[in-house]
């Protein structure tokens, strides 16, 4: 690389690539790492919301090479998020396999105006040659991956804390922990995303949800909550590690208890071996745990709250992408997530196995699955990779 390159802070590793690229002049290796880049594309919203599945595709005349241009940005290159317009994703394979038949006049824009831009030709020749440098890359294939939006992502402080408790996720999905401005997968996917795993479809939806997640709604009140509050309680009183035949003793009075209270004898045995059950996963669970590391030896889990304080984290940009609440009740969601998960645990190890076995008890039936597997791996690149939020922001 030139000695003389102008000092540029570009705001993630596909920004920089681009940028080191363009500087040598090499526009091979410019397009290598565009082909592993997610493309977004600006869309009117009354179209993408009244036309579920398609996009608009514009062009915008571009004075510095007197040429009309389909404009793109790479992800950490776009806008904040507005009510109108939206943005699509794309690949650079995409546009090569599908660029408008009419449209080979029309010049291929990426990032135009900043440091890291380049502006290219579309005709089918030109395409053939992007996809030629798509054949190794996929940017939605990407193993999972610590990614931090350098610029305009937030480092430090309660939003930063705040979105560093969904960094598991980010990490699994290769996607930035610090970008308060979400946009995502865009606007469709985020919509897609939101009906098909929560059924929210509308704005009113998205806040029940967001609401009952920062309450911890579903977990508090449930099983799982209950014996982990019962065996804390019992840490309480005696101190060190709890001892499972105890725990299950207590559990065990408890319920008769409360059965003979409420004068509701019929099914407490049925009851009984129910919540017995779920004590018996909770400590297998812990065991694989600890062989995995992601337990201490001498360390139970606390509370299943962050399972519920995680997804908060990730619902309320979720929702943002989906334009179902704007960025300033995204932000607020996302810092109400961070303090109640420091009110709830003493660290971000605390939080992470909290957070993993609420998931597991809610997926993976004991099957040390995918749904298992998959956060262990995001933990283990989050308390190892030198520019994790969780070795660099106090969890205190």
């Amino acid at each position: 690389m030139p000695d003389h390159l102008p000092p540029w802070q570009a705001p993630s590793d596909i920004e920089r690539g681009l940028y080191e690229a363009k500087v040598r002049n090499d526009w091979a290796a410019y397009f290598d790492v565009l082909a592993g880049a997610v493309l977004y594309h600006a869309t009117p919203r009354d179209f993408a919301e009244n036309r579920p599945g398609y996009f608009l595709r514009s062009s915008s005349w571009l004075p510095m090479v007197s040429q009309h241009c389909h404009v793109y940005f790479t992800e950490g290159m776009l806008p904040v998020p507005v009510e109108d317009p939206v943005f699509f994703r794309f690949s650079l394979s995409f546009l090569a396999r599908n660029w408008p038949a009419d449209s080979d006049h029309i010049w291929l824009a990426i990032n135009p105006g900043s440091p890291c831009e380049g502006i290219f030709p579309a005709t089918p020749s030109h395409r053939l040659v992007w996809q030629q440098h798509t054949q190794k890359r996929d940017p939605y294939s990407s193993a999972p991956t610590l990614r931090t939006l350098w610029v305009g992502g937030a480092l430090s402080g309660p939003v930063a804390h705040g979105l560093a408790c969904g960094a598991l996720l980010c990490v699994h999905n290769s996607s930035f922990w610090n970008a308060m401005a979400w946009h995502g997968r865009g606007f469709d996917e985020e919509r897609e995303r939101l009906k098909e795993w929560w059924d929210i479809t509308d704005r009113d939806g998205w806040r029940r949800a967001q609401e009952n997640l920062l309450q911890g709604n579903s977990v508090t009140g449930g099983v799982w909550e209950f014996v982990l509050e019962i065996r804390q309680m019992l840490h309480r009183q005696y101190g060190g590690f709890v001892d499972t035949a105890h725990w299950r003793q207590v559990t065990e009075r408890i319920l008769r208890a409360r059965a003979q209270e409420e004068n509701d004898a019929a099914g407490i045995e049925a009851e009984v071996t129910r919540v017995l059950k779920v004590i018996g996963r909770i400590t297998r669970y812990e065991a694989r745990f600890r062989a995995d590391g992601l337990l201490a030896e001498d360390k139970q889990v606390r509370s299943v709250l962050a399972w519920d304080f995680g997804r908060a984290s990730k619902m309320a940009r979720w929702g943002l992408g989906a334009r179902y609440c704007t960025l300033a009740e995204a932000e607020n969601a996302v810092v109400r997530a961070g303090r109640i998960s420091q009110l709830n645990y003493r660290s971000w190890e605390e939080f992470s196995a909290g957070y993993i076995l609420g998931r597991c008890l809610h997926f993976d039936e004991e099957e040390f699955g995918d749904w298992y597997q998959d956060m262990l791996e995001a933990h283990r690149i989050l308390v190892t990779e030198p520019n994790s939020p969780w070795l660099n922001i106090p969890w205190r």
